[in-house]
């Protein structure tokens, strides 16, 4: 922990220094009345300059004294670190300050507090439930909560009151007397990739505001973990950010490795970077189909998803799945490569390297989509930071920030490749920077593909983590029962919290695990890339003509299961 810092804070906030709290992370509490000062200080008067507000979350703390812990992970672009602040409330009828005057993407995260928690902010602007309906009865990441629909009363009436209050709210024909008029875009809209509702106050053809409702994809999946062991949730986290396959996966075990002090072998390393970098090219080849096709272009779909399949070949070749081939494993991978694998890599970079220029010609070096696209959703490095935004959007605005080169990890450091960094901070950029991004993610599988070490591929130190050997399993009974026993009770992990956030081709991924010594998490938070900036389009979106509505959403690269989870 900086010694400095942590003298100043509590000499003048007067916080509580937890050194141990919480692994991957440096964290203090402080008590509720200190926080907007605090934070105040952290944004813009301390010497370490913490920017970005990365996540705000809680965890009910029934099962560890009582009350509610409300944390916030902060992230200092100048110094390359994290850091946590919590503080904790005895029940919910304590009010914590709302922090949307310090950093406006808290509007969301605290809404979402309140709808999964049930815990009011004082001061916030629009405190209402966010991926819930207002009448839905409960907050569902309360321990008190059922984890099963069967063990539940129904959340809402479809016959009643609150249902009909929420089919007029789709009434769009409002009276208006300023020249103003409402316009429903969605839920259901093939321009917004998914079901999102955009509802949008326009004078002439002008925006004047933008509010967006989300929530119709979501799944529980923080819900979801409370009731799966450890090893049993990997599934899931490659199907928050659906087409990032399983570099999902890697910020979830990057904690849980660092909680049991797991050291994965230099083997499974190398390909756990080679396969997250195959799907950050397939997540932006469907990005560049996506976005074109949605501002009336063809032809690049075609081009994008013809050669992702080559990249899905490979990664079948390797995993046995395709999107969804949860094949990381806490400690390493779950098999060896096949015969064939380097060859299969090598073909599907060619193929993708081949297919670049054409790509360019049809997006970047085109007139029609530079039009589509120049100047439009600008976002400046101020707004960029007070938004949270990571990823190509946030390096669009000339912020050089990487979290495989700032804070790298899984070997990141031994590779040769650079970070593209533009200046403009439009949606032209964006597209410019994530073309430039294909080419430098097929370097580092190259070059993993080529440096790939012999030795083991899952983490042998800490056993009493992993699950017998599948080949010992299929030849020795004992083995076999231990094997089916430790898959459903799982292993009783550390008493810890843990912290990791990874590069994934939209942006920084983060997990906040929490263990209290059984096989069952007893808190995953999710911060996805997603949920911040989608919310942030709000902010650019005013003044600009409704033409380009779609091209603001979908030019920062969200997908609904990022947002929603």
């Amino acid at each position: 922990m900086d010694s400095q810092l942590s003298q100043v804070l509590v000499s003048r906030f007067g916080v509580d220094v937890l050194p141990h709290a919480v692994v991957g992370i440096d964290s203090y509490h402080v008590g509720g009345s200190q926080l907007i000062g605090l934070f105040n200080y952290l944004k813009t008067e301390s010497a370490l300059t913490f920017e970005i507000l990365f996540d705000l979350s809680a965890i009910d703390e029934t099962e560890r004294g009582g009350g509610f812990t409300v944390f916030y992970h902060l992230l200092s672009i100048s110094t390359n670190q994290f850091i946590s602040i919590r503080t904790h409330i005895d029940n919910d009828s304590i009010a914590v300050p709302s922090i949307v005057d310090i950093w406006p993407n808290a509007n969301w995260y605290e809404r979402e507090v309140y709808d999964m928690f049930g815990i009011k902010f004082a001061g916030h602007p629009d405190l209402r439930r966010i991926l819930t309906f207002d009448f839905w009865q409960g907050h569902p990441l309360r321990k008190t909560y059922p984890a099963r629909a069967t063990l539940m009363d129904e959340p809402f009436d479809l016959k009643g009151d609150d249902f009909n209050r929420v089919m007029q709210s789709y009434n769009i024909q409002e009276p208006q007397n300023d020249g103003e008029m409402i316009l429903n875009i969605g839920p259901n809209h093939p321009g917004t990739d998914g079901v999102i509702r955009l509802k949008i106050k326009m004078k002439g053809e002008r925006i004047v505001e933008l509010d967006q409702e989300i929530g119709f994809h979501h799944r529980g999946a923080e819900k979801l973990a409370e009731r799966h062991t450890f090893h049993n949730y990997i599934p899931y986290t490659d199907r928050i950010d659906y087409l990032g396959g399983v570099a999902g996966e890697l910020p979830y075990l990057l904690g849980l490795e660092n909680m049991t002090g797991i050291v994965v072998p230099e083997r499974a390393q190398t390909m756990r970077v080679m396969l997250c970098e195959l799907f950050r090219i397939s997540s932006h080849l469907v990005w560049f189909g996506s976005i074109t096709h949605n501002l009336g272009g063809m032809a690049p779909a075609f081009y994008a998803f013809t050669e992702r399949e080559k990249i899905f070949d490979v990664i079948e070749l390797i995993c046995g799945g395709r999107m969804h081939p949860a094949f990381f494993r806490i400690g390493g991978v779950s098999q060896d490569l096949p015969t064939g694998w380097y060859a299969a890599v090598m073909v599907a970079c060619d193929a993708i390297e081949k297919l670049m220029p054409d790509l360019e010609k049809l997006t970047t070096k085109s007139m029609i989509f530079k039009l589509r696209t120049q100047g439009i959703g600008v976002y400046s490095q101020t707004m960029a930071l007070d938004w949270g935004l990571t990823g190509p959007n946030l390096r669009a605005t000339g912020i050089d920030f990487d979290a495989r080169k700032q804070f790298p990890y899984m070997g990141y450091e031994n590779y040769d490749f650079d970070v593209p960094v533009g200046q403009d901070g439009d949606a032209y950029t964006r597209t410019v920077l994530r073309i430039a991004e294909v080419v430098e993610s097929l370097k580092i599988i190259r070059q993993a593909a080529k440096r790939m070490p012999e030795g083991p591929i899952l983490a042998d130190n800490v056993p009493k983590y992993g699950f017998p050997r599948k080949a010992n399993a299929l030849n020795d009974i004992e083995t076999l029962i231990h094997s089916f026993v430790d898959t459903g009770r799982g292993f009783n992990f550390p008493i810890a919290e843990t912290f990791a956030a990874t590069e994934t081709a939209k942006g920084i991924t983060g997990y906040h695990t929490v263990s209290i010594g059984t096989g069952f998490p007893y808190r995953v938070r999710i911060r996805t890339p997603s949920f911040t900036h989608f919310q942030s389009v709000k902010a650019v979106s005013k003044g600009d003509l409704l033409s380009n509505i779609i091209c603001l959403i979908g030019s920062i690269d969200y997908v609904l299961a990022d947002i929603d989870r």
